[in-house]
């Protein structure tokens, strides 16, 4: 019985953890009955990139007797039209829907989609393990007298009809088979890791609010499995656990563990709350190595009245107390989120909350649009905020009670601004002064969007250095008076993260000529007094991995070093030579 878990994930460098854990559990807990056919299970991971016929083309090669799709709502559109084809092709396969966006709305799905058998509705890992079960003893053509018994599943019956089982009892998480044994398949992608599944927390617009049965996997099982990607040198492992600090003992197990056997690559991604997080947690933070790990953390509003009525319980003021205290220590990249189009939350308190997350100088800021999921608290009361979504995936925010949709487009401009401008890292130096020009750092943003909007720069794809040239011209069209200490101030942001050797239009002619550049690496041969690690160089290589330039602005010559490079945020090591 070939049996296939199909992931279309959202780009190349992800992966989807849910479908080999499928396999994992199904292959350790499925022991052939006697009389009953072999069982082969394999997974397919695709994007949403690929062309429909490219997948239809693949997996009617595979063959499979049974094909399962892992559903979410960046994919459910494409997964959709593939199954209505896959099943012209393979009449015999049946076919299996699982994961999120199928679980809370399976009888529709099932309306929907003729050629479905079945949606496994929840935590998976046993009801897929029954399947097989069932499917490599009766055979696909028996199958569907056998389904009653199968918790978790909403499914087509003998008569053609659609039953609906009771939802399946949680796992115990420590029960999960490791997923993980030959790194090579996930080469150059992300790899995912939970050591907790549910949450505590209530938030109405996430879905871990539906399930609160939070549990933990075992920490001597956690250690042994971060030992593997540890001493594998997988580039990021990223936790996919909703909130990971809520159990203190079992966060700082783990962080203590990384931290003392850090093989000096390895970065891990965790989502915290920063307002749960206690002094042990932060002395721990402060001596870790740079880049060792990396939080996002999720303020959403600092709107009391908007806080309260998702049901989000935070201490806004001890979470940037947090957030400060880390960024100050200079070694752990910070992510916060906001969501626009929250109950309560017009353009004033938006501005307010994206001025109060924008002054903790996060390294990005995550400016996210509602998701009105299926199955929410927050889908039951959009009649009560008049809130308004779309209706196909990703069900985002069109307006509500307090935000139209004139003002959405206008949040999406400003979105679009702070991802270029702000969270690309490469505007540092110039935003930290150009915001002291405006009124708050929103009204920059907004009055960026409207100069973009007017000069007809949305929605093109320009080239880096011609982002920096129309952010000059913003300025200009701003304090025509300090257009030139802007410039250079863009021109040190440039060379911080490029080592260009053609020099970009809007920077100008070079200050230092050849000869005082000549007789700089011609003395830094022989005396080294600024590139400590190149004793191996001759001047021309120096010269090829660093760049001096000049700055009016400064009354200094800055030397940039290419090869010692911030390990957060890839910048250049700089220092300030007198010449």
């Amino acid at each position: 019985m070939k049996i296939l878990l199909t992931a279309i994930n959202a780009k190349y460098i992800h992966s989807n953890l849910a479908v080999h854990s499928l396999k994992a559990y199904a292959q350790s807990y499925c022991v052939p009955r006697e009389g009953s056919l072999p069982l082969s299970t394999d997974t397919a991971e695709y994007t949403i990139n690929q062309q429909p016929d490219e997948l239809l083309m693949d997996l009617y090669r595979r063959k499979p007797d049974v094909i399962c799709f892992s559903c979410y709502i960046w994919n459910i559109a494409f997964v959709e039209e593939l199954v209505t084809e896959l099943k012209k092709v393979l009449p015999q396969t049946h076919i299996w829907l699982g994961g999120p966006e199928v679980s809370y709305d399976a009888v529709k799905v099932l309306e929907r989609l003729p050629g479905v058998c079945g949606v496994m509705k929840g935590e998976g890992e046993e009801t897929f393990a029954q399947l097989c079960r069932i499917y490599c003893g009766a055979g696909a053509q028996g199958v569907p007298d056998s389904l009653s018994s199968v918790k978790g599943i909403t499914y087509r019956d003998s008569g053609g009809g659609i039953a609906e089982n009771p939802w399946r009892d949680v796992l115990d998480l420590s029960a999960v088979p490791f997923v993980y044994k030959d790194m090579e398949l996930f080469r150059h992608k992300i790899v995912y890791y939970e050591s907790s599944r549910g949450c505590p927390f209530s938030c109405s617009y996430c879905l871990s609010s539906v399930d609160k049965r939070l549990r933990f996997r075992d920490t001597a099982l956690v250690k042994q499995e971060l030992q593997f990607f540890i001493d594998a040198r997988v580039p990021q492992v990223k936790f996919v656990d909703r909130t990971f600090n809520c159990n203190h003992r079992h966060a700082m197990e783990i962080w203590t563990y990384i931290s003392e056997h850090d093989n000096g690559i390895t970065n891990f991604h965790f989502e915290i709350a920063a307002d749960l997080l206690n002094e042990e947690e932060l002395d721990l933070f402060g001596k870790m190595r740079p880049g060792l790990i990396q939080l996002e953390i999720g303020i959403q509003s600092t709107n009391p009245c908007t806080v309260k009525e998702i049901r989000r319980t935070m201490d806004f003021e001890k979470a940037a107390h947090t957030v400060r205290r880390i960024r100050d220590n200079g070694n752990i990249h910070q992510h916060l989120d906001l969501i626009a189009g929250l109950p309560y939350e017009d353009m004033e308190s938006f501005k307010r909350s994206f001025d109060d997350v924008y002054a903790l100088r996060p390294d990005q800021l995550q400016l996210g649009f509602l998701k009105v999921l299926k199955g929410s608290y927050m889908e039951q009361q959009k009649e009560a905020y008049g809130l308004v979504h779309k209706s196909s995936p990703c069900y985002e925010v069109l307006r509500t009670k307090w935000l139209s949709y004139g003002d959405v487009l206008r949040l999406k401009g400003i979105e679009e601004m702070v991802e270029v401008y702000y969270n690309s890292g490469q505007y540092t130096r110039t935003l930290e002064r150009l915001i002291e020009e405006f009124d708050s750092p929103f009204d920059m943003f907004d009055r960026l969007r409207k100069f973009y909007e007017e000069k007809d720069h949305m929605n093109v794809q320009h080239r880096r250095s011609a982002r920096y040239e129309i952010l000059l011209s913003f300025i200009s069209s701003c304090c025509e008076e300090k257009t030139e200490y802007y410039r250079e101030l863009l021109v040190f942001d440039y060379y911080l993260r490029e080592n260009a050797k053609t020099r970009p239009e809007f920077a100008g002619d070079h200050m230092l000529t050849k000869e005082q550049l000549r007789e700089f690496y011609e003395k830094e041969e022989k005396e080294r007094k600024y590139l400590e690690g190149y004793e191996a160089s001759d001047r021309n290589q120096l010269r090829r991995m660093t760049h001096l330039e000049r700055f009016t602005c400064l009354g200094k010559t800055v030397l940039f070093d290419y090869m010692q490079r911030n390990p957060l945020n890839q910048e250049a090591r700089t220092c300030m030579i007198d010449m």
